[in-house]
């Protein structure tokens, strides 16, 4: 081994320093080696902080009691319209109009005796949810209103703090590295440089999906038609005469339709019938006109005496 150098020697020093000055590092959180330089001791860079979140997300209780709380909100809204698919324009431009955006639309276009439906995935500003939902509905009738709401703040937190440390801890090595000389100090220190690098962006790009889950609640909006929509038991007279006389005109607004759909096909099977009976009768008509050969004579049969009684 070859004798430690008096800049190496500093500069352990520094990085000893340094990660006193971080608070600590953690077991699994820092990169270490065991490359000397010029023959010196290992250099080990400074991992990341002790930030008082564990990694499942525990911190003190108390304290985020006291501040807002981080909620994601999701739902899902049916509503009964008789035009669903001009009332799926019109909650678009409700959403728009909140500042929200349409991340999903399913539509099925009207078919015989069906207006049609759409499905909307609505992405809402939290703030403005309470008012977007009352605007929805009004677009017909609300038969299904459901939302869950999902704490977040001690994940939200804890993202927080963990890139608040990183970007220390990078800051630090960056200040290392500007003072490093020998080349495996820089190359030790590049590494571990990198290696936070991708950890911190890895957390930011968790920190903005779980943000936009924060600020934008989803809702997921179904329009339907009458028919589509469970039918309501009547409570009064007139409601009950109501349901039984759309029941009778079902019935037979049902019937028309099965008959429309068989009529080409009765038709065709009455005009065959009809021409087989005609072509049965014109035959046997021709086979009586036709004059018939005269029938051979009788042969005369002449019979002996019959004997004598005697």
């Amino acid at each position: 081994m070859r004798r430690i150098t008096a800049r190496t020697a500093a500069l352990s020093a520094i990085f000893l320093a340094g990660a006193l000055a971080l608070g600590g590092c953690s077991a699994g959180g820092g990169a270490s080696t065991d490359q000397s330089s010029g023959g010196g001791s290992p250099v080990e860079a400074p991992s990341q902080p002790d930030t008082g979140f564990s990694q499942g997300g525990a911190t003190d209780g108390g304290k985020v009691a006291e501040e807002a709380r981080d909620v994601i909100v999701t739902g899902q809204m049916v509503v009964t319209a008789k035009a669903p698919l001009e009332a799926a324009e019109h909650a678009v431009r409700i959403v728009e109009t909140a500042g929200g955006r349409v991340d999903g639309r399913t539509e099925r276009a009207p078919t015989d005796g069906d207006a049609g439906s759409a499905t909307l995935v609505l992405r809402i500003p939290a703030d403005k949810l309470t008012a977007t939902l009352a605007d929805l509905k009004e677009l017909g009738r609300t038969d299904q209103v459901d939302t869950v709401s999902a704490d977040v703040t001690v994940q939200h937190r804890d993202l927080t703090a963990r890139i608040s440390a990183l970007q220390s801890s990078i800051a630090t090595l960056e200040s290392f590295m500007a003072r490093a000389v020998q080349i495996d100090d820089l190359i030790t220190l590049e590494a571990a440089i990198s290696d936070r690098q991708s950890q911190l962006e890895s957390l930011e790009a968790q920190q903005r999906g779980l943000e936009d889950q924060i600020d934008m609640s989803t809702i997921t909006l179904t329009l339907r038609s009458e028919k589509e929509a469970p039918p309501v038991a009547p409570v009064t007279f007139w409601s009950g005469l109501v349901t039984g006389w759309d029941a009778f005109v079902g019935f037979w607004s049902g019937l028309l339709v099965v008959i429309g759909v068989l009529l080409p096909w009765l038709l065709t099977a009455g005009l065959i019938t009809v021409a087989t009976i005609y072509l049965v009768r014109w035959n046997r008509k021709r086979r009586a006109a036709r004059p018939q050969p005269p029938a051979p004579p009788m042969p005369t049969v002449t019979l002996p005496p019959p004997p004598p009684v005697g």
